[in-house]
């Protein structure tokens, strides 16, 4: 694929086949970040802010936050730009899992492929499903995920108001 971080791709729903895979660039999380996470969302709880607490019960340093790793998630795969202009709705994330720690330092990519897709009652949209996968340096899944996405179709939106 061409450089996604310069032009948008717009899929639509007519564009999505099953199976198709696309995966980000890379993102190294700071110490900055998971600080930063936890002043957004008032979670101070010490296995994210002091590190020999963090260590105390079995980590390396301090851990980011698993909605952090989720976030960041979305985030990647929005660097894509595969929705910039035909995104209406995140429907939700599903069968989220917090398989391994993330700790500053780590390279953190997302891999995803479509593996599910439905039409919906309105002929200008659809709705479609990705699963992720969150993967650091080693190659190692951190968080997984479904998420439910609403896309315009090619079909003229006539539910704009």
């Amino acid at each position: 694929m061409s450089d996604t971080r310069t032009a948008s791709i717009n899929l639509r729903y007519e564009d999505i086949e099953l199976g198709m895979q696309f995966q980000s660039a890379e993102h190294t999380v700071t110490p900055a970040d998971i600080a930063g996470f936890a002043d957004v969302t008032r979670d101070h709880h010490p296995l994210h802010l002091d590190d020999a607490y963090a260590r105390s019960r079995g980590f390396p340093a301090v851990i980011a936050h698993g909605l952090f790793g989720l976030s960041l998630m979305e985030g990647l795969k929005s660097e894509l730009k595969l929705y910039e202009e035909t995104s209406v709705a995140s429907l939700g994330w599903d069968e989220v899992h917090f398989k391994a720690p993330v700790v500053a330092g780590d390279r953190l990519r997302v891999r995803f492929q479509f593996v599910e897709k439905r039409p919906t009652r309105n002929p200008a949209r659809g709705i479609v499903i990705e699963a992720l996968d969150l993967i650091n340096q080693r190659n190692e899944v951190v968080t997984e995920a479904r998420h439910t996405s609403l896309i315009l179709t090619r079909q003229p939106d006539h539910d704009a108001s």
